[in-house]
């Protein structure tokens, strides 16, 4: 069951989350501060579907607290814990989820919805050339990984 907090997070302490996740850490705090705004509290129960692999997406969530399982038909791909992201490409492309997300525990996550974010990336181009760069690292390591 789904549950929308009411934003009991100071800005600062939105701030200071962005700032410790590797998608923003090079990202400089007053463009996070506005950044931040954007950042919705949802609050799931263990065993809640967040989003369903084929659905369209436009968000993206990052975890403050809980596990989220990520799952390919039956297959579990990732357990993800406190501070990873998932759903990001969603940001960039409304193309359909690759995979579908479980909360693996009782959830406390932030989402951020792909039109304001859109709006940020128009007026704070450094926003874009940090998703980005994280985009590429993520390629890069994929790449090695099928190397090896």
């Amino acid at each position: 069951m789904e549950q929308s907090g009411s934003n009991r997070l100071l800005l600062i302490e939105k701030v200071l989350i962005l700032k410790s996740l590797n998608l923003f850490k090079d990202t400089p705090e007053n463009i996070l501060a506005d950044l931040a705004p954007l950042m919705k509290e949802k609050e799931y129960e263990e065993g809640t579907v967040i989003f369903k692999e084929g659905e369209t997406g436009d968000c993206m969530y990052i975890i403050h607290h809980g596990n989220i399982r990520i799952n390919k038909a039956e297959t579990t791909l990732a357990i993800l814990k406190e501070k990873e992201v998932f759903g990001e490409l969603s940001l960039l492309d409304a193309d359909t989820r690759s995979a579908t997300a479980i909360a693996h525990s009782d959830c406390f996550l932030f989402k951020i919805d792909q039109e304001p974010f859109y709006e940020l990336m128009d007026e704070r181009p450094e926003v874009a050339k940090g998703f980005i760069k994280i985009l590429c690292q993520r390629l890069r390591a994929m790449n090695e990984k099928r190397v090896s």
